[in-house]
């Protein structure tokens, strides 16, 4: 790899976890619990713990070839390395395609909260115009290098940390310990219901992900990766529980279940129920730091699988190049922007989401699949956690609705033929 083409590794323990907290606290909090609980009702609580446990396994899975491969790309890289080509390029091809539609609906919640907190009510266009300008704003923060990213990503999940320790705490105040929906979790829910809701709170928990596909900036990987992982991972599910417990005791799962629809600000709901003052502001600023926050990371993750996929020449080898002044893939990071932007045009959040929970849940079987190939002197883990994570990405992946995941096929075949005609066009390397 040759001095124009090389991060630099500037990324150690602390930035690492709060770049994997920036990419899960966002979307995934704000909106996806209140959709995944309209699908299983008090059944969400089981759900995240499902989701979780199958979170904790493929964390260990990438923290392990992470560790042993660190650069970046994650499982687009993985895949090639210890699998083969077909593989890689099937894990980088979901990844864009899933990523690109969870930033979309990043920017869409973000300026929907906006809007939510104003009582600003404009024509149809102005939605996606607005996101628009939003995220041309953050392509050009992410495009000025890693050290620019990680200082804001820092203080917006410090924020959003803040939003959401105080909107539990006003919970308790009103309403007490929230004994009522953990009783509720256990009567009356159905087991394939409470399947697909884990399969939708999957992809809330993978931003852990982003500080895997980082691995080419992370100092000393092999301690930083796996450390990070594991204690975002703590910290997420803790977080996630408490958020979900005191939604429920505030609204009801059916009524917070229902708070999706039309207006992309379920926890805004749920803060001004308690009827308080100023926790509904500082709740929806949360919400706002937060969204960025996901869309900084995803522009982050996204432009270094771009990156790897162009060294490869799996896309065009001019998105390899690496900006000399800002050590940044600049050319990645403004193409990741547009694809992003096209998809902001347009885009129901609740299909969005359902379609990325499935393409997600295919990058981390392969994920898993690479680790069960690791030579025995790269594991860190032993062999059944990869091997228990594949089987869990295989079944959460088809419990999502079939027309879901028939064009999430369409989606990996179309890939897997855009592959077969680049690998044919590709040089003969002597």
């Amino acid at each position: 790899m040759d001095m124009n083409t090389e991060l630099k590794r500037v990324i150690r323990v602390p930035g690492a976890i709060l770049m994997g907290l920036g990419s899960i606290i966002g979307t995934g909090i704000f909106v996806s619990i209140a959709i995944a609980t309209q699908v299983s009702g008090n059944g969400i609580v089981l759900a995240i713990i499902i989701a979780a446990l199958l979170a904790t396994l493929n964390g260990l899975s990438s923290a392990q070839l992470a560790a042993a491969h660190p650069v970046s790309g994650g499982t687009y890289e993985y895949g090639y390395r210890f699998l083969n080509s077909y593989a890689g390029f099937a894990a980088g091809w979901m990844f864009m395609v899933a990523k690109s539609a969870s930033a979309a609906t990043a920017v869409l919640g973000c300026i929907g909260y906006l809007f939510y907190a104003f009582d600003f009510h404009p024509p149809s266009w102005v939605l996606p115009a607005s996101g628009l300008a939003l995220l041309f704003l953050l392509t050009y923060l992410v495009s000025g290098g890693i050290s620019r990213s990680n200082t804001a990503n820092k203080w917006i999940v410090l924020f959003t940390l803040f939003g959401l320790v105080v909107l539990v705490l006003a919970g308790l105040f009103v309403n007490g310990i929230p004994t009522d929906p953990i009783v509720n979790a256990f009567t009356g829910v159905e087991s394939t219901n409470v399947l697909y809701a884990a399969a939708l709170m999957f992809v809330a928990y993978t931003g852990y992900g982003r500080i895997a596909t980082l691995g080419e900036e992370v100092a000393e990987p092999r301690k930083t990766i796996p450390k990070a992982i594991i204690l975002a991972m703590v910290v997420i599910v803790i977080i996630y529980l408490l958020v979900t417990l005191t939604a429920l005791q505030a609204m009801g799962a059916e009524v917070f279940g229902s708070s999706v629809e039309g207006e992309a600000a379920p926890l805004m709901m749920v803060a001004q129920a308690f009827q308080l003052p100023v926790i509904g502001t500082i709740v929806t600023l949360a919400a706002i730091t937060a969204m960025l926050g996901v869309l900084l990371n995803l522009l982050l993750g996204l432009s270094r699988v771009l990156l790897s996929m162009a060294r490869r020449r799996d896309v065009p080898g001019r998105l390899a190049e690496i900006n000399p002044k800002t050590q940044s893939p600049a050319a990645a990071v403004w193409v990741t922007g547009a694809i992003i932007g096209l998809l902001v045009l347009s885009g129901d959040v609740v299909f969005t989401w359902s379609f990325s929970a499935f393409t997600v849940l295919i990058y981390y079987a392969i994920t898993n699949l690479s680790a069960l190939m690791l030579p025995e002197e790269l594991r860190l883990y032993p062999k059944f956690v990869p091997a228990l994570g594949l089987f869990g990405c295989l079944l959460l992946a088809f419990w999502i609705q079939p027309a879901i995941w028939l064009s999430g096929i369409v989606v990996l075949f179309v890939g897997m033929m855009w592959h077969t005609v680049a690998l044919r066009a590709r040089p003969v390397r002597n």
